[in-house]
């Protein structure tokens, strides 16, 4: 009796009606990375009282949210309010000062990582690869039984 609910529930959840309203996105998006915790002092104090932090802010195109296939627009540091997820693009002049004043690596902090830039493309690939090996036929050779 076990047996037959479970085959039930199996047949029932992997039909393709349940799946059908699922949709996977893809496109465009913005993605902003926290990448320095700014001291919490009134000079990194925002005006409506919520301390601001360093982080990086690019364009992906992108499926899924965790298969980026390519950057389209390059990364560049920004203020980020963490509580309210809104950034401020200051002009680059203040965006030095704070990283002068801070004693951080302009370049350190400003780049993607390895999956970002890269690993959504081998990602793809490989994925790709998988489906045209699987549809290229198998050369099987039939062995016919020698008469004694």
């Amino acid at each position: 009796m076990i047996r037959l609910t479970f085959i039930a529930l199996v047949i029932t959840f992997s039909s393709t009606a349940v799946f059908a309203g699922i949709r996977i996105p893809f496109g465009e998006r913005e993605v902003l990375d926290k990448v320095y915790d700014l001291p919490n002092t009134d000079e990194f104090k925002a005006d409506d009282g919520n301390f601001i932090d360093l982080a990086t802010f690019h364009k992906e195109y992108n499926i899924a949210y965790f298969l980026p296939l390519y950057v389209t627009e390059e990364p560049k540091l920004v203020l980020f309010d963490e509580k309210k997820d809104a950034f401020y693009d200051l002009p680059q002049d203040k965006i030095d000062a704070i990283l002068a004043s801070q004693k951080l690596n302009k370049e350190q902090l400003n780049k993607l990582p390895f999956y970002t830039r890269y690993g959504g493309k081998i990602v793809a690939l490989l994925i790709i690869g998988a489906l045209i090996w699987g549809l290229i036929p198998s050369k099987n050779e039939e062995v016919e039984p020698k008469e004694v």
